[in-house]
């Protein structure tokens, strides 16, 4: 029998309560964070992802654990309610970034972004798969095959954090320069080959790895690709336009917003993952020629200081860091952090210098590329529910996750500060901040 939504029972009074307050602590504890980070000359997500991983199981379940587990309990229907405002915040992150890619830019030296983008997926997977026929079989689920838990483990390492990378960007003001162009684009390409191998290594570890499959996924990502050319790209142009006949914010905010939302279930709805579908509806609305910024900055300033802050640090809710205290888990995961950073950074180097980028450029790129970020955390999750990674071999590829994410701003700032700004960035910053 059939529960009409009429119906269902609204939602609990306490778990609306539980609701509200961790809203309301993990904004605050982010917030805060994020202003010491920057005052620290770190980018603000560094003390974002850091408020999750205090107010989660590494600390206050140890030192509260009463508290911990009233405001955070290990409630399903809870845990999503959190996890549904993150990803509101995450999908809008990622369609401002599309929003900010200059396809002139991608055009011009589409060779460059290309061979950086090589470099950053083929050495790292190399070197992961390398390391996983290697590591303790005790990092690996039982009943699965080496092969695949090493598959798995050099997917884990040629990801990037779309997320992450976008955020740095913006905080440190450097998505208008080319080198924030050129990382961004190499990251997104990164991420869906990612995705795409992802898919392939889940259907090994489940079914086996079949042609179908593989056809399938990337019939999906091609299928994605047309039907937001031919149907996207109207859409587009039709929201726009009647936004840009009012001069009320609310109206652009409204449809920019839909639109990325609805590009986000079309890629799930084939298969692949929402920021693709977030990412491509970005880069369709700043190559209308049609869309006015200044129309979003309340969208944009609501995204950068709650929702994008509240997904942040509910990532960090699931880090638990304690387990780095068994002697066998804490070296293999600082081998496994070794192999990841060193990899990133020569596959992204080689690519910039193949392209006569200078030394600087391609330390820059190396690590704008080298957040993992919360992408990693959904990858080892993936692997902890397939059986492919036990719980001490998830714990490893959060670790790379969490150090990456936080060298990756102070090393990025520190190679840029000897690469100079040209007269095209100085214009196409006038243009983004408009």
């Amino acid at each position: 029998m059939t529960i009409s939504a009429t119906e269902l029972p609204p939602i609990a009074a306490h778990q609306m309560l539980v609701f509200l307050l961790q809203l309301a602590v993990l904004l605050v504890t982010a917030f805060l964070l994020g202003r010491l980070a920057t005052r620290l000359n770190l980018a603000a997500v560094v003390g974002e992802l850091a408020a999750g991983v205090i107010l989660g199981p590494s600390l206050l379940a140890h030192l509260l654990p009463s508290l911990s587990s009233w405001l955070f309990p290990p409630d399903p229907g809870q845990i999503h309610l959190l996890d549904a405002v993150g990803q509101l915040g995450v999908l809008l992150l990622v369609g401002f970034t599309g929003m900010h890619i200059d396809l002139d830019v991608v055009r011009r030296r589409g060779r460059t972004a290309a061979l950086v983008s090589a470099g950053g997926l083929i050495i790292p997977l190399g070197l992961g798969v390398a390391v996983g026929t290697a590591l303790p079989a005790s990092l690996m689920g039982e009943g699965h095959e080496r092969p695949v838990f090493a598959l798995f483990i050099g997917v884990a390492m040629c990801v990037s954090a779309i997320p992450v990378i976008a955020k740095t960007l913006v905080e440190l003001r450097l998505l208008h320069r080319d080198i924030g162009q050129l990382t961004i684009t190499a990251a997104a390409v990164d991420d869906i080959v990612g995705w795409a191998l992802l898919s392939i290594i889940s259907a090994m570890a489940t079914t086996g790895l079949r042609a179908g499959h593989l056809a399938l996924t990337l019939g999906s990502l091609v299928l994605a690709l047309a039907v937001a050319y031919l149907v996207g790209r109207p859409a587009v142009r039709v929201g726009l336009t009647r936004s840009n006949k009012t001069e009320d914010p609310a109206v652009t905010v409204a449809v920019v917003t839909v639109l990325t939302l609805a590009s986000a279930a079309g890629t799930t709805a084939l298969g692949l993952e929402p920021i693709l579908g977030a990412f491509l509806c970005g880069i369709l609305l700043s190559t209308s020629g049609l869309l006015d910024r200044r129309k979003l900055a309340p969208l944009s300033t609501f995204v950068m200081a709650v929702l994008a802050p509240v997904f942040f640090a509910t990532a960090g809710l699931r880090m638990d860091l304690t387990l780095l205290g068994r002697p066998h888990v804490l070296l293999s995961g600082l081998v496994v952090l070794l192999i990841a950073i060193g990899g990133k950074f020569v596959g992204a180097y080689l690519g910039a210098r193949l392209s006569k980028l200078s030394r600087w450029e391609g330390l820059a790129l190396g690590a704008g590329l080298n957040a993992r970020g919360v992408i990693e955390v959904i990858v080892a999750t993936v692997g902890l529910r397939l059986g492919v990674l036990t719980t001490a071999g998830y714990t490893i590829i959060v670790l790379v996750a969490v150090v990456t994410s936080l060298m990756a701003p102070p090393a990025l700032r520190y190679a840029v500060k000897h690469i100079a700004a040209t007269e095209e960035e100085r214009e196409r910053e006038k243009v983004f901040s408009a």
